[in-house]
């Protein structure tokens, strides 16, 4: 399986819009010039000049791009590499292979799991924990394992730690994390019978959103999360605050069928250490809003999305 990067671009850009793909030239044309029909299909011409870095590993699933180091570092199934951000077909690549155990994919096995898919270990989160290490996690065939890697020799640098509580089981449960100030903040369906919440895991207190008497996410599944820093020299004691989005269940009252899956974007305090009496260990400054959608260039009237 081969990842590719067209040299003419710089980084990786995420482009998250409410159902328009827009293409090179907004905002310097007016809108309605532009072809916002969406490609199925991309050309063999539409990829020359891309550069591929290619091995026998499959689902590339984790991606951290650092420009100021000039690497992208991938997390695959069975392996992480560090690559040439410039050049992703270096040769220079380094790998770390890191596989399930056979014992652990028989254990996989036994609870009836997918030899294709689930009993294998994908690496599901990969950031950098400080100026010389980085941490990643794994589904390590539906028992999930963390551990720390030394960056300049780019391998393991210490035991496996148990990472239930920090990564999902499986490759496919919708999942977001970020490594702020060495705290771990993530949103995931953790346990494979439990429901899904935002948590901080670490260091200690570990806080986390309500699961009962009143649920406040309701079957979410998770695609992203970004920080967002206070204002630089703020006065009005502001604090830096991590955002998730997300899809849920909608439970608003309409004359129509209610449980169709609404778009959401939740907000937490980093400093959020938790109530002293009630929410005990769970966030207190929880929030959680529907995107909604807003086009009129496009004819498109406001809506949800």
């Amino acid at each position: 399986m081969a990842v590719c990067v067209c040299a003419a671009l710089p980084s990786l850009l995420l482009l998250l819009s409410c159902g328009v793909c827009v293409t090179v030239g907004y905002p310097f044309r007016p809108p309605m010039d532009l072809d916002v029909t969406p490609r199925i299909t991309v050309t063999t011409s539409g990829l020359l000049g891309c550069r591929r870095f290619q091995t026998s590993v499959v689902n590339y699933s984790t991606l951290l791009l650092e420009e100021d180091r000039g690497l992208l570092y991938v997390g695959a199934r069975g392996a992480a590499f560090s690559l040439n951000a410039t050049d992703i077909s270096d040769s220079t690549a380094r790998t770390i292979e890191w596989e399930a155990s056979t014992e652990q994919k028989q254990q996989c096995l036994s609870k009836g799991k997918d030899n294709k898919t689930e009993c294998y270990n994908h690496i599901r989160f990969l950031q950098r924990f400080n100026s010389t290490h980085l941490y990643m996690c794994g589904t390590y065939a539906f028992r999930p394992l963390c551990a720390y890697i030394d960056e300049e020799r780019f391998k393991v640098s210490s035991e496996f730690e148990e990472g239930r509580e920090k990564c999902p089981y499986g490759p496919a449960t919708g999942y977001t994390g970020l490594i702020v100030d060495q705290q771990m903040y993530t949103a995931s369906q953790y346990e494979f019978r439990g429901s899904p919440d935002i948590r901080r895991n670490s260091p200690s207190p570990t806080v986390r959103t309500e699961e009962a008497p009143t649920r406040w996410l309701h079957e979410a599944d998770f695609v992203g999360s970004a920080l967002v820093r206070e204002s630089e020299g703020s006065t009005t004691g502001d604090d830096d605050k991590i955002y998730y989005f997300f899809t849920e269940k909608s439970q608003e009252q309409t004359p129509y069928y209610s449980h169709i899956r609404v778009a959401r974007v939740g907000r937490v305090c980093k400093g959020d250490r938790g109530g002293l009496l009630t929410l005990q260990k769970r966030w207190t400054s929880f929030l959680k809003a529907r995107l909604v959608c807003s086009l009129p260039e496009y004819d498109l009237p406001l809506r949800t999305c």
